[in-house]
């Protein structure tokens, strides 16, 4: 025969659900750590979730924010060395020609 239906109570799942939230893990590995099952953990997400306890970013938003601000520092950079240059250039311009 197969297993007994685990039950869980509302306040059980409303807790589940704002650790979920709290963590930065995937929702399988959450479900391995707690022994219950990923879709159970997605339907209880559906019904209780609250936005005020989620983390700002996930990791995939994270590496692409790490190379947006990578690209605007080089880009930084790029831009301080053309104006090095162009105050280089006004200086000799600017001078009397002798």
């Amino acid at each position: 025969m197969g297993e007994k239906r685990q039950h869980y109570s509302e306040e059980f799942k409303e807790q589940t659900v704002k650790y979920i939230q709290e963590q930065t893990k995937t929702l399988p590995q959450i479900g391995e750590d707690l022994n219950i099952p990923s879709g159970t953990l997605k339907q209880w997400m559906t019904k209780y979730r609250k936005f005020e306890n989620e983390p700002l970013v996930d990791r995939a938003t994270l590496h692409q924010k790490d190379k947006q601000l990578m690209e605007q520092e080089r880009t930084i950079e790029d831009l301080k060395e053309e104006i090095a240059i162009l105050k280089k250039a006004m200086h000799i311009f600017s001078k009397e020609r002798n």
